[in-house]
């Protein structure tokens, strides 16, 4: 599943981790069940309002969101994402994503993860919708 290279590299990441299977944290701290593979989006109307006026050189952000509401995280982009439910002694189980920041997809898997041709044809694919 995942090649550990030398150094201090993290551990590259060549195939999915199997829905349904179990898994611990890298600290071992709870383990968690693997429900599918999933894209970190970041939400652009969750960004901070201004709360006061700052000199801009002549010009101020524009806070009109203009685009997609939803984009992929850059954070993670190079990280496998997952649904994931967590499973904690003593407490039910907890629905969540979690993001292993500590192995990176190899190319082709980054690719089919986070493709800039699967964007384009939702992009195409909502203009459609919307004419519709």
């Amino acid at each position: 599943m995942a090649e550990v290279s030398s150094g201090s590299r993290p551990a590259l990441v060549q195939e999915l981790l199997e829905p349904g299977s179990i898994h611990t944290s890298p600290g071992g701290q709870y383990s968690y069940r693997v429900l599918g593979p999933c894209c970190r989006l970041f939400d652009r109307e969750e960004l901070p309002w201004p709360c006061c006026r700052l000199a801009w050189r002549s010009k101020e952000p524009s806070w009109r969101r203009i685009g997609r509401r939803f984009v992929a995280d850059l954070a993670a982009r190079r990280c496998p994402s997952y649904a994931v439910e967590l499973l904690q002694p003593g407490s039910r189980p907890t629905r969540t994503i979690l993001t292993l920041f500590a192995q990176r997809l190899d190319r082709e898997l980054q690719e089919w993860w986070y493709s800039k041709r699967h964007e384009k044809a939702a992009d195409t694919a909502a203009a459609l919708a919307e004419e519709v």
